[in-house]
């Protein structure tokens, strides 16, 4: 029986130039990074209509990130987003598992002990962790707001 030396994955890989793999993939991650940061961009109004202050976006401690750091009167809120395009397989806030949660405690920690002190607002303020889904269809955005979606109790 007559056998290829190789396999099909390395057949494709040698007749196709590797500068296609990556232009495809690149512009997959171009594509969710822009719809992840309009869908931020969308959340943020939101939230600043609904009478919060954006206080931090994008806040990194190392690896750990929480999306919206925001104040209103009643306290400091945690905001993680999730922004997804229709048609969708699931509810976007179904991705906020508890392997999630505990990193955004985790940062919301770090935030509190590093920059909290410095921001007079916060000290002292109860801290609340929401999400924020937002569905981009072709002409509509559709915006889900879960205050208190989760109460950590793992830190």
């Amino acid at each position: 029986m007559w056998q290829i030396p190789w396999s099909d994955r390395d057949l494709s890989r040698k007749s196709i130039p590797r500068s296609w793999f990556m232009e495809k993939n690149v512009t997959k991650d171009r594509i969710r990074k822009q719809t992840g940061r309009r869908g931020e961009d969308e959340a943020c109004r939101f939230l600043v209509e609904k009478g919060h202050t954006i206080l931090k976006r994008n806040w990194r401690s190392g690896s750990l990130e929480i999306d919206i750091i925001s104040c209103d009167r009643d306290g400091i809120h945690f905001v993680e987003v999730k922004s997804r395009c229709a048609p969708l397989t699931a509810d976007p806030s179904e991705s906020v598992n508890m392997t999630k949660q505990q990193r955004i405690a985790r940062a919301a920690g770090n935030f509190l002990n590093r920059i909290g002190t410095d921001i007079p607002e916060v000290a002292g303020m109860e801290c609340f962790f929401d999400v924020v889904t937002v569905v981009f269809d072709r002409d509509s955005t559709e915006i889900e707001y879960y205050p208190q979606a989760y109460i950590p109790t793992y830190i």
